[in-house]
Formats: structure tokens, C-alpha cells, sequence
């Protein structure tokens, strides 16, 4: 019987003699009555996301940001530690997990000769058991008023018990108010010689010019579809799951530079799949149209070949993809013929070695003044999509349009 006194209880009973209890089951006695309960208790799930599990801790491991890294560990090797940075960037890309990484090699007792923490001293243990006194993290989104900031002065004030230097991690700074952000001002300029602040923001924009004014900023780049890609890829060989190249690189174009996103996109595809990540498991379980067919479609435009290019429209439609999806998806291929012409260009592909082959191979077929004017068809039903009546009715011709370039090209170039 299950009357949900707990989330983990599954079950209890009431005995009356002793009995043998198993590892989950517990029990006790009711007084006056002298009968026993026993409880039976459900483990809890020992699993952790892969952007916990997988998350940097040495600078050497923090991904698409070398520049970056190598500037701290240069500023720690030679002492030149500023009292405040400020690191900027889009969602997943590292500011916090740099920020913590800064923090714990700042007061290791024994960096090794790649001025990373070593991960054995007392101060390294403290920080990994998540009980160090030296790391202070305050989430200004949640805590951004006058009163917080005075509290956080306050702390300032005290000398790091064990290590030399006490850090304030403050995430999500733009979020403090303009009073909270004047009260900090002095604080942030003329530190305690033991105190570091390391803010971390999305949105620099917000930021009063008076605090930049007093930080060493560093901006974070977006992380390379390909970083990601190897990232992931050295991920499932650790976890032992076999996963395709090109699946991979699905995953990382659709993070959008963020590699939190693409490890939660990993752990999907994994509980989806399996231990086997497909390319056709991915843009199955991600809702994303397969690039065979934009090649397709290019190939019947070349060919002029009208009905061919409807029917594949109305295949795609029937799967459920959106329309407006399908031409922003289609602008992208002709760019990426585009860019394919060029010999010097063609590394700006953010695909995998088999799709790059691919576009080379169909950029070859047509000529560049015609993916140009395809370009400019697909970019103007783009932005008559939403305000046209009959939206089909506008793709369709958008593809019509594409077919008859050729003609086109051939009338002006008799």
C-alpha cells in the first residue's frame, strides 16, 4: 500500500514480530501499542547530467577559450591578479566555471608547472567538497539589492582563514539595481589586498559604465560547432556510447555556441537512442530537416524540374516542419554553396567532413552569379512570410522562381 508519506517511501506494513529487513526497509516501534512499521525506501537515482559531470575543473580543460585561459594563468604565474574581472558571454560558454577555476588555483598551495591547482592540498579538498571558506558565490538575480551588497561589504572585510586570497563570485551581475551597483562602487575599487572579484553577466550592456570602468573585462567567445563536436565526441568514448560524426556536429549546431545546451541535447539523444547516437536518431528526436533533403531540392531547381521541387515542399510540410523553417534552412544551403566556390572559404562550414564533400561537389554544378540570385529570391519570401496571406502559396513561388534562374541567366547571357 502506498499512502505517499514520502516521495521515496514505496510501501509499509505494520508487523508484530521481528523480522529481517533488507538494506532499503526500515522500521520502528509505536509506542503503546509495541507494533512495528517497517518502511520501504527506493534508492535514488545516482545519475548526473553530463554538464555537471563533464563540467571544467583546470583551465586546460575549459573548452574554445585558450586566449582566455592562457591570459589567467599568466597573470597568476607572474602575481599580476587584478582585483576585479568581469567575464561576459552568451549562456554555456564558461564564465562561471572559469571564474570557479580561477578561484581554486588562486589559493592552491602547490600549482603544478602548468600553473593549474593541484588538486591534493587542504585548500584544493575544502574547494572540491564544496566547504571552502575562501570562495564566496552570491546569484545577483535573486540577491540584488542595497542591503545584499552591504552584507557582501561586510564579509570583505575579513581575512581568508586558510590560503591568501578570499574570491567573490558574483553571477548574473546586471541584474543588481543602480543603488546596489553605486554601493559596491568604492568596495570594487579599492579592495582588501586578500579580496578578488570575479563578476560574471550575459548582458554587458547593463552594466553601469563605473563598474566596467574599475574591472578587467574578458569576452567570451561562442564555442565552435567543431570544439563542441570533439568535446561531445570524447564524452561518448568515455561513457561508452558509439555515436556518428555527423550526428554530433547536429548536436553542436544546434547549441548555438553553447556547450551546456549541447550536453543537454546529449543526454536526450542518449536517453532517446541509447548507447548507439545515430544521425537519423538526432534529427528524428530533435525535429530537424535532413540536409539530403535541401540537396535534393537545389538538384531539381538546377534541373528545372517544377513538380519535383513541389513534391518534395509537400513531403516536408506533411512531416510537420514549418515553412518559414524550411526557407531560412534553404537560405543557409545556397550560402554554404556560396562559400563553397572558393577554395579559401570553404572552412567556414560549420559541418562534418562528409556534408562539406557533399557541398563542394553540388557548388561545382552552379554557377555563382545563380546561387546570388537565389539567395536574394529566398531572402525576400523571408521577409514577406509573415505578413503574406497565403504563406504556401509564397514558398511555392519562391521555389518556382528558383527553377526558372537558369532561364533567366541564359536570356541575359545570349
Amino acid at each position: 500500500m502506498n499512502y505517499g508519506l514520502h516521495p521515496t517511501v514505496l510501501s509499509w506494513k505494520y508487523t508484530s514480530e521481528p523480522t529481517e529487513f533488507s538494506r532499503n526497509e526500515r522500521s520502528y516501534q509505536q509506542p503503546f501499542t509495541g507494533r512495528k512499521i517497517s518502511f520501504i525506501f527506493a534508492r535514488m537515482s545516482e545519475f548526473v547530467v553530463s554538464a555537471r559531470k563533464y563540467r571544467p575543473q583546470t583551465f586546460d580543460t575549459v573548452v574554445g577559450q585558450q586566449s582566455i585561459t592562457a591570459t589567467l594563468k599568466n597573470a597568476i604565474r607572474s602575481d599580476h591578479l587584478a582585483q576585479a574581472f568581469l567575464f561576459c558571454g552568451s549562456r554555456g560558454v564558461g564564465k562561471t566555471s572559469t571564474a570557479r577555476i580561477l578561484a581554486k588555483t588562486i589559493n592552491c598551495f602547490n600549482r603544478t608547472e602548468s600553473v593549474e591547482a593541484c588538486d591534493a592540498c587542504e585548500s584544493c579538498e575544502s574547494f572540491n567538497s564544496g566547504a571552502s571558506l575562501n570562495v564566496y558565490e552570491l546569484d545577483a538575480a535573486s540577491n540584488n539589492s542595497v542591503e545584499d551588497i552591504r552584507s557582501l561589504i561586510d564579509q570583505v572585510r575579513i581575512a581568508p582563514q586558510l590560503g591568501t586570497h578570499k574570491v567573490y563570485i558574483i553571477d548574473e551581475v546586471h541584474m543588481l539595481s543602480t543603488a546596489a551597483f553605486n554601493a559596491f562602487l568604492k568596495t570594487l575599487e579599492e579592495p582588501p589586498k586578500h579580496a578578488i572579484f570575479i563578476l560574471a553577466t550575459t548582458e554587458k550592456h547593463k552594466i553601469i559604465p563605473t563598474i566596467l570602468s574599475r574591472c578587467q573585462i574578458f569576452d567570451f567567445n561562442r564555442i565552435k560547432v567543431k570544439d563542441i563536436a570533439d568535446h561531445l565526441m570524447r564524452i561518448a568514448r568515455e561513457e561508452g556510447i558509439s555515436a556518428e560524426g555527423e550526428a554530433l556536429h547536429v548536436i553542436a549546431q544546434k547549441a548555438d555556441g553553447a556547450l551546456r545546451d549541447a550536453l543537454s541535447i546529449f543526454d536526450q539523444i542518449v536517453t532517446f537512442s541509447g548507447n548507439s547516437i545515430t544521425y537519423q536518431n538526432v534529427i528524428d528526436n530533435l525535429n530537424i530537416l535532413d540536409y539530403d533533403y535541401y540537396f535534393r531540392i537545389v538538384e531539381s531547381a538546377r534541373k528545372e524540374d517544377i513538380p519535383a521541387v513541389l513534391l518534395l515542399l509537400n513531403d516536408i510540410v506533411e512531416r510537420g516542419f514549418d515553412a518559414h523553417n524550411f526557407i531560412v534552412g534553404l537560405s543557409a544551403h545556397y550560402r554554404n554553396l556560396l562559400v563553397c566556390k572558393d577554395v579559401r572559404t570553404a572552412p567556414l562550414l560549420e559541418v562534418s567532413e562528409s556534408i562539406q564533400d557533399r557541398f563542394i561537389e553540388q557548388s561545382k554544378a552552379i554557377p555563382a552569379d545563380q546561387l546570388i540570385r537565389a539567395l536574394g529570391v529566398l531572402s525576400k519570401a523571408d521577409v514577406e512570410y509573415k505578413a503574406s496571406k497565403n504563406q504556401r502559396l509564397l514558398v511555392e513561388m519562391a521555389l518556382m522562381q528558383l527553377c526558372s534562374i537558369a532561364k533567366e541567366s541564359e536570356k541575359k547571357n545570349p
